[in-house]
This record gives structure tokens, C-alpha cells and sequence, in this order.
């Protein structure tokens, strides 16, 4: 639109110019000679307004559109940068917890089986395996397993 805008404007200002520097109302365009009457001539500078005015509407239309498309452009990055730092930060976060509970695993177990979670891993199985009931044991009031059997 802006450069559509802009042709429009060069050729109405060409004419302007055609028609200021000729001494006479006759013209030589394209190897045709045109002689204009009073009536023409008025007709002719409309056209030529109009056409100057529609070019500089195009060029003002073009550059609205170009600044909105430009400022949603703006908004939608700086939407994903927010996105982005948020995600960021609940990363460190997450890391964070991830590393403390690692070393409060590591020293829950006593600090022998690494910092990768499975002493605590290892603990919990011991824990359930001795609260389990051995095949053919039932379970009483309070989880004890009940050894009379029916």
C-alpha cells in the first residue's frame, strides 16, 4: 500500500511539474501533442488532486498497518519472553527441590549410597516389605499379622 501511495504521489507531482514549466496550454506526452481548454485543464488538476490526496491516504493507511502489525509483533515476543522466564524459573525451582531432596536422602541413609535417590528408594521397599503380609498371614486390627489360622 505505502508504495502503491508513493507512485501515486511522484506521478501527480510529475504532472504538477509537466504543467508549471510549459508556457502554453499544449502538451507533448508519449509523442502525442494534446492542446487543453479551460475545461479540460480544471478536470486534469482534479484528477491529478485526487490522484495526490488517494496516493498520500495509501502511504498514512500503509504505515497504520505496518506500526499495528509491528506493536502485536511487539507483544506477542514479549508475551513468549515472559512465557519463557516463568518456565525458567520453575525450572530452577524444580531443580532446586530435586537437589534438596537428594541430599536429604542422602544423608536420611547415611550418606553411603550416592546422591541419586536410591538409598531412600531402597529404604522405602525395607519399610513395606516388613509391613506386608507373608503369604498365608491375615491382618488384625492395628495391620499385625494374625498367625491363628482357621
Amino acid at each position: 500500500m505505502v508504495l502503491l501511495g508513493l507512485i501515486l504521489v511522484l506521478l501527480a507531482g510529475g504532472a504538477v511539474a509537466l504543467v508549471a514549466t510549459e508556457e502554453s496550454s499544449r502538451y507533448i506526452l508519449f509523442g502525442n501533442t494534446y492542446q487543453l481548454d479551460h475545461v479540460q485543464m480544471f478536470i486534469a488538476g482534479a484528477v491529478v488532486a485526487a490522484a495526490l490526496l488517494a496516493g498520500i491516504w495509501l502511504i498514512g493507511a500503509g504505515s497504520r498497518r505496518t506500526a499495528r502489525k509491528r506493536r502485536r509483533l511487539r507483544a506477542v515476543r514479549a508475551e513468549a519472553s515472559d512465557r519463557v522466564s516463568r518456565l525458567e524459573d520453575e525450572k530452577r525451582d524444580l531443580e532446586r527441590r530435586l537437589e534438596r531432596d537428594r541430599n536429604r536422602a542422602a544423608h536420611d541413609g547415611g550418606g553411603g549410597g550416592g546422591t541419586d535417590g536410591r538409598v531412600a528408594h531402597e529404604r522405602v521397599a525395607s519399610e513395606r516389605a516388613a509391613h506386608e503380609p507373608v503369604d498365608g498371614d491375615r491382618l488384625v486390627a492395628g495391620g499385625r499379622p494374625d498367625d491363628t489360622r482357621p
